[in-house]
């Protein structure tokens, strides 16, 4: 039986990344299926209608930018289940999930009134909001390591086919 074999199974000791895959798995499912909800969806669109890179998604409409983004986030969610066998799948859906954190960390920047800048002894201030942002970068990096080893081996699975 073929094993787990992407980044738990690198030289050295890759084994503890196993739990960093399947929290991110549990991680992106959940947040995939609350995007099917109508609060998630009002929750969303001030993040969305605020932001550079994602503001297009609003042609699909309220519930369908939630909806939009809850497929991608399932999507990853299997991309990362599929990588615990595939090198190749483990890199794309570590890379799309890296992607998704540093979009959704750029909200931190561009939604208006979640952080006061200011000279004064607290020279950066957020909201609860803020805060909520925030942790997605450490979501980021949980994402970016499961990439980093995961890609010597995709490389090596691609070239040699």
């Amino acid at each position: 039986m073929k094993g787990f074999n992407i980044a738990e199974n690198g030289g050295g000791s890759y084994r503890p990344l196993a739990i960093l895959r399947w929290v991110m798995v549990v991680i992106f499912v959940s947040f995939g299926m609350q995007k099917f909800t109508l609060q998630s969806a009002q929750g969303i669109a001030q993040f969305i209608s605020n932001s550079p890179i994602v503001s297009w998604l609003s042609v699909f409409g309220l519930r369908g930018e939630a909806y939009f983004l809850g497929v991608a986030e399932l999507v990853i969610a299997a991309l990362l289940v599929a990588g615990a066998f595939s090198p190749v799948l483990s890199a794309l859906g570590s890379f799309m999930g890296m992607t998704t954190f540093a979009i959704t960390w750029s909200f931190f920047f561009t939604t208006p009134g979640v952080v006061k800048w200011s000279l004064s002894s607290d020279p950066m201030a957020w909201n609860l909001t803020g805060e909520f942002l925030f942790k997605d970068i450490v979501l980021l990096c949980v994402c970016a390591v499961l990439f980093l080893a995961s890609l010597p081996q995709s490389v090596v699975r691609l070239r040699t086919g």
